[in-house]
């Protein structure tokens, strides 16, 4: 499957894709990861953790995964698991380019990953990405755009872009902290021959950080499929975390506090693909309960004041220990 019939398809229904940043690495900014992962995060460990996710996901429907330079060691995970495969042939592969993973397996490096929108860190991370996904790759962002992003304005780079376009891989961007809506509206304006460069964004959104909700409503209307992503808001929606509201709500549904809260997304007319971040296999079954989440306008209504300021939001994101 390409990521062009994914995309014709959500124009229907909105898909609830696997994203593994919880998996490709030993330490991320999950709440509640300590409990999630096994103690001893060896390479191997978790490898055969992501396996054991894939497989799960792919048995009950799932048919994108998302990676990403910066998840560790992701790609390789998810490389190693179709090239065991290789009669799963129906799977969507996005990935993303512009941090690089600094960590050298570690959960208390001094600094995790680093930001790098240049041409230069295209080039070297595409031939990374190609090394290990090939032609299995189906969809490549820029990762995490702010607006005044230097790859927003890199012409070179959006030639380098659109070639890779013309040999049939989508481009698109994914958006982080509290002016996603500025950037989503600044990626919508770069152009290449006068047609326009991105075809995907990847955006936060969740009930606590709701702000970039108009803009990725534009976006759907130009054409572009969403991809949401930290719609557990890095597990302070989960059962452990969540408001009462949302506790409440879960009760009244009899789904879990996860499958709320994504289930209140897959309603958003403008998405189009919802990511679980689920690091066990029950997490990801418990999340993909939200397809059945039949939530009434009382119940969206009782939740919607969970929104945050967006500055708040991401400044509280920025405080979460990696674990």
């Amino acid at each position: 499957m390409s990521f062009a019939r994914l995309a014709s398809a959500t124009t229907a229904t909105c898909h609830i894709g696997l994203g593994l940043a919880a998996v490709g690495r030993p330490g991320y900014i999950n709440l509640g990861r300590e409990r999630d992962l096994p103690a001893d995060r060896t390479v191997d460990a978790l490898r055969e953790r992501t396996h054991e996710l894939l497989d799960a996901a792919y048995a009950q429907g799932v048919r994108y995964f998302d990676a990403a330079r910066s998840y560790g060691r992701s790609e390789e995970f998810l490389a190693d698991w179709l090239r065991a495969r290789p009669d799963v042939t129906d799977v969507v592969v996005g990935s993303k380019w512009g941090y690089t993973y600094t960590a050298d397996w570690s959960t208390d490096a001094a600094q995790h990953e680093v930001k790098d929108h240049s041409l230069r860190t295209y080039e070297r991370q595409r031939a990374e990405t190609d090394a290990l996904l090939g032609d299995r790759l189906d969809l490549y962002q820029i990762h995490s755009v702010t607006p005044h992003s230097p790859a927003l304005a890199d012409k070179e780079l959006h030639a380098r872009l659109a070639e890779a376009a013309a040999g049939g891989l989508t481009i698109g961007f994914s958006t982080s902290g509290p002016a996603q809506a500025d950037a989503v509206r600044a990626a919508l304006a770069v152009t290449v021959d006068g047609e326009p460069l991105f075809r995907t964004v990847q955006s936060t959104y969740n009930l606590l950080e709701t702000s970039a909700a108009p803009a990725l409503a534009e976006a759907h209307d130009a054409g572009l499929t969403v991809i949401v992503k930290e719609g557990m808001a890095n597990g302070r929606l989960a059962a452990a975390q969540a408001p009462q509201v949302l506790r409440a709500v879960a009760e009244e549904t009899s789904l879990g506090c996860d499958a709320v809260a994504l289930a209140v997304i897959l309603r958003r007319p403008w998405a189009g693909v919802v990511l679980s971040g689920a690091a066990t296999a029950g997490q990801l079954a418990s999340n993909l309960q939200a397809a059945a989440g039949d939530l009434d306008e009382e119940q969206l209504d009782r939740l919607a004041p969970l929104a945050e300021e967006p500055a708040v939001y991401w400044e509280q994101r920025g405080q979460l220990p990696w674990h």
